[in-house]
């Protein structure tokens, strides 16, 4: 309920019983039965009965508190004028009063930030001496505070314009608003960024993954996906049918009990405990030897610790047949797969897969997973966790997922991102792992409704390095590792292929306006000094493994190319080849030659390109043009294929040629067409048909 504050200078613009979220969709929200937060409320709004909740976002972040200095009457009416303004700018009232502030509310974190930006401020004034009310504030005070954000060590440029970015709302709000706020612009003529000595940059600031943790983090994640996910999900299968065929009741039961003790075939369950004395006897597990005998795990301290006389019986009889040598490992399942380990041994992966680390293992999996997913689709962690049972399907003839998209889409589109076998693998063996909709839930007895993305990567790592003694897994690096950092880290391996940029768009899904990428696009593609050396490395393993492939065509007697620079290859792998006979030798002989021998070739979309930098001659990309400082190689925007010598067509390039012809033969027949355009026109095709005449009748 608003109070009439003295300093008021009209009243406010919403009614106390008006919903704080207006016009936006409330499906899927998290408590539909709940309480709608409206203005008029003054300890908490909770969001999480009117608005859909992204999954990686915790109940707790969708409900806002005035607390500390906003539970003051002043403080606490401004702020919620201002969030609601902000959340709903397209209201009746908002416009009626000449504030323009867009078409589409605040998100609940953007709120949530106003929130606490506003709390830092009201600190800030009290412990800076000044009034505890803005009714007496101008311009300079908020100059003041922006100051002393940029001059201390604690806050960060960005931080500081997001500060400026409200309080310069605030100055336009202020006409609306019910109580005095300043309503000058304090810079005018600036920007957020310049006001906050936060230069826009095109470099972007987020890292990829280092390869020393990129590595054996993936590699783990694979490893317990496809080696260790059948051994935890039998051991899991087979302990929840010993849990539904297990029994509460024990009255009644002893000789049963006995009976299965005194079998010779049955062994007792044991714990073998590090730093156990050799010789001595192991204690059994008594909660999965009741499971064993079909009674619930919980029945273990009752069946052989009990007071009674029977209990105890039963007690001495396990540890009887144990000390006779009937005793086994407290393992779930036996013949866990075998693995190779760092000293060169090999054997069961782990050491025994009881109830208490078959929950830790299903943890294990379900971050491998994850892992895995975050890892190789570009997703973000949102749009991982949003992930749901069935979401794998075929998108123009390739698997994707289908999942929500949440980052700069208020209606919050379904969409699809593309993944590989692995990746389908990962999601379908986390769907054996929860029972609820959502595959990346959190597991039971966490007590909590949502995961956390960077807490199941450490969880993750922790595990596999805990457990490497008997996984023979790599060591898995400290570092600093979010999910985030992934999305980077593929789109700058995955930058290496051609037509990259315009996949990376569609992937990432990056919003622009006009294309397919945009300039945050180029961002996540830009290389990284710490994987220079191994991007080198992999571009030079693909490149070999074209130039033996069009090696095997040749020694086929098919045709490899067409052009100057498909002669000069040719004629290096006749060289090969007749060497390789005077030698006597075999493919292997050969496959070393073509690697001693100095074959320069750049693979292209349109053709390739066997310049050669000891011998530059005859590279028409580089005739009468201005190099620029530093760069080496040749000019790729200025490739002629029709000219140059070191041009070689491939096969797979002339349906390219041919279907460019085709287009400039029919823009020929466009009617009223102009002399210069046509001039144009027809020198582009001569250019075509100089290249396509090169592949003779390979033509069509």
């Amino acid at each position: 309920m608003n109070l009439t504050l003295p300093q008021q200078l009209r009243a406010p613009l919403f009614r106390d019983d008006e919903p704080v979220i207006q016009g936006r969709s409330q499906t899927g929200a998290a408590d539909p039965g709940g309480r709608i937060p409206r203005f008029g409320d003054t300890d908490f709004w909770d969001f999480n009965s009117v608005l859909r909740r992204p999954a990686n976002v915790a109940p707790s972040t969708w409900r806002i508190r005035f607390a500390g200095p906003l539970t003051d009457p002043y403080w606490n009416l401004l702020t919620r004028e201002v969030l609601m303004i902000a959340a709903n700018p397209t209201h009746r009232a908002v416009i009626n009063h000449g504030l323009s502030l867009g078409s589409t509310g605040v998100a609940v974190a953007t709120m949530q930030n106003f929130v606490s930006y506003l709390r830092r401020l009201a600190n800030w004034a009290a412990e800076n001496g000044l009034p505890p009310c803005p009714d007496q504030w101008t311009s300079d005070v908020l100059r003041r505070r922006i100051k002393y954000m940029r001059d201390s060590t604690t806050t960060g440029p960005a931080t500081t314009a997001s500060h400026v970015t409200l309080l310069r709302q605030m100055t336009a709000m202020a006409p609306a608003l019910s109580l005095p706020w300043p309503s000058d612009d304090p810079w005018p003529g600036k920007t957020a960024r310049q006001v906050a000595d936060y230069p826009m940059s095109s470099e972007l600031v987020l890292k990829p993954v280092p390869p020393h943790i990129w590595f054996p983090l993936i590699r783990a994640a694979w490893t317990y996906i496809h080696t260790f996910a059948p051994d935890i999900l039998r051991a899991s299968h087979r302990y929840e049918k010993l849990k539904a065929a297990a029994s509460t009741r024990i009255l009644g039961r002893h000789e049963e009990v006995r009976t299965w003790l005194a079998d010779p075939a049955n062994k007792v369950p044991v714990r073998f405990e590090n730093g156990r004395p050799t010789g001595s006897i192991p204690q059994p597990n008594y909660h999965y030897l009741a499971l064993l005998v079909g009674f619930d795990r919980k029945s273990g301290n009752a069946l052989f610790h009990g007071h009674s006389k029977r209990a105890s019986e039963r007690c001495r009889m396990a540890m009887e047949a144990v000390a006779e040598g009937r005793f086994c490992p407290d393992s779930i399942i036996d013949d866990l797969v075998h693995v190779t380990r760092p000293d060169g041994s090999t054997g069961p992966w782990h050491p025994g897969i009881d109830a208490y680390s078959l929950y830790h293992l299903r943890i294990a999996l379900r971050n491998a997973a994850f892992v895995l997913v975050v890892g190789l689709s570009m997703m973000r962690d949102s749009e991982v966790q949003e992930i749901t049972r069935d979401s794998v399907v075929e998108h123009y003839s390739s698997p994707a997922i289908a999942s929500t998209l949440h980052k700069g889409r208020p209606g919050q589109p379904r969409k699809h991102w593309w993944i590989t076998e692995p990746v389908a693998e990962a999601i379908a063996v986390a769907e054996l792992l929860t029972e609820s909709d959502r595959i990346f839930a959190a597991m039971p007895r966490r007590g909590t409704q949502k995961v956390h993305g960077v807490r199941l990567l450490r969880s993750f790592i922790d595990s596999v390095n805990q457990g490497r003694a008997w996984s023979g897994l790599d060591e898995i690096p400290d570092g600093y590792v979010r999910p985030h950092m992934f999305r980077r880290t593929m789109a700058m391996l995955t930058d290496q292929f051609a037509g990259s940029e315009i996949a990376l768009g569609i992937q990432l899904k990056h919003i622009a306006t006009r294309a397919l990428a945009n300039a945050a696009t180029r961002g996540y593609a830009a290389g990284d000094a710490s994987w220079a050396e191994h991007l080198k490395d992999a571009i030079e393993v693909a490149r070999f493994r074209k130039i033996k492939d069009l090696f095997s065509l040749h020694k086929e007697g098919q045709v490899i190319g067409f052009g100057p620079g498909a002669d000069r290859l040719t004629t290096a792998f006749d060289q090969i080849i007749s060497t390789a006979k005077a030698r006597g030798g075999d493919a292997r002989v050969e496959e070393d030659l073509l690697r001693k021998t100095r074959v320069t070739i750049r693979f292209g979309t349109l053709n390739n390109c066997l310049y050669d930098d000891t011998n530059p001659s005859g590279a028409v990309c580089l005739e009468h043009a201005v190099v620029p400082p530093g760069h080496t190689g040749p000019l790729h925007d200025r490739c002629r294929p029709d000219r140059c010598g070191n041009s070689m067509i491939g096969i797979e390039h002339i349906p390219i040629h041919d279907s460019h012809r085709r287009t400039q033969l029919k823009l020929l027949q466009t009617p009223g067409l102009p002399a210069c355009r046509k001039q144009l026109i027809t020198r582009e095709l001569e250019r075509v048909e100089a290249i396509l005449d090169k592949a003779g009748e390979a033509r069509t």
